[in-house]
């Protein structure tokens, strides 16, 4: 699959906790970080989600913000 999204991370699925209508999917990168995505319970399930297997983090946004503790 082509994307016109540029910030693709490639990693593995750590864990899926499933919820009454979302589902909070943790997926850990190469360099040990962690990217958590909140989706439908129905995406989990058409995409065939399971623990260990290989995935994509997309992340398409119109803003990223930076905050400082001054």
């Amino acid at each position: 699959m082509r994307l016109s999204a540029r910030n693709q991370l490639a990693g593995t699925v750590q864990s899926i906790k499933e919820g009454v209508i979302t589902a909070e999917v943790v997926v850990k990168l190469a360099g040990g970080e962690e990217i958590v995505a909140v989706i439908t319970v129905e995406s989990v399930h058409g995409l065939g989600l399971k623990v260990g297997e290989p995935v994509r983090a997309i992340i398409k946004s119109t803003e990223v913000l930076i905050a400082t503790e001054a």
